[in-house]
């Protein structure tokens, strides 16, 4: 017969507990604990324009080079750096380089609202025929991105799920 002490009984429930309450989209982000914290919330962003075609890691990649572009040729160092991952670049993050910087939810829509107007210059955008009127989060959605997270780089993060079409999570 099997015995299973007191001590580990515990021990395996509080493991237990731990990974259910754990969120799952926290276990599928191996950038948490890397670039960001463990975000405080995820939103889900239904864009209200479709994908264009031919979006691929070039073209998003591209699209991080000119924003650094546009970071680099101003007369001071930027607060933040903004960089894409994952195999074809879908993950956007910003990172705050300076204390007490996108410590908010507030400051972080500040930001994208903010980088809206920066890139509405942009050529791609002109491409999808309704520049002037998409936010920063439905830019992003036209190049194939599916996440965006923006974090202060010590303990808050918020993530932003894009979304093309609307769906269940999406009003």
């Amino acid at each position: 017969m099997l015995s299973i002490k007191p001590g580990w009984t515990l021990f395996c429930g509080m493991v237990m507990l731990c990974i259910a309450a754990f969120p799952a989209s926290a276990k599928e982000d191996r950038y948490i604990g890397y670039y960001y914290p463990a975000p405080d919330a995820v939103e889900t962003y239904c864009a209200r324009v479709p994908a264009m075609p031919n979006m691929d890691r070039r073209r998003r990649i591209g699209f991080i080079i000119g924003i650094h572009e546009g970071m680099v040729g101003k007369p001071y160092e930027s607060a933040y750096a903004v960089f894409a991952k994952g195999g074809e670049a879908r993950k956007l993050i910003i990172v705050a380089k300076q204390d007490g910087y996108l410590t908010t939810v507030y400051r972080v829509r500040a930001l994208l609202a903010d980088l809206t107007t920066s890139v509405r210059t942009m050529p791609v955008f002109d491409e999808s025929g309704a520049a002037e009127n998409l936010t920063f989060l439905d830019l992003l959605t036209i190049l194939g991105f599916e996440t965006i997270t923006v974090s202060d780089g010590d303990k808050f993060a918020h993530q932003f799920r894009l979304q093309l079409q609307p769906g269940s999570n999406c009003k």
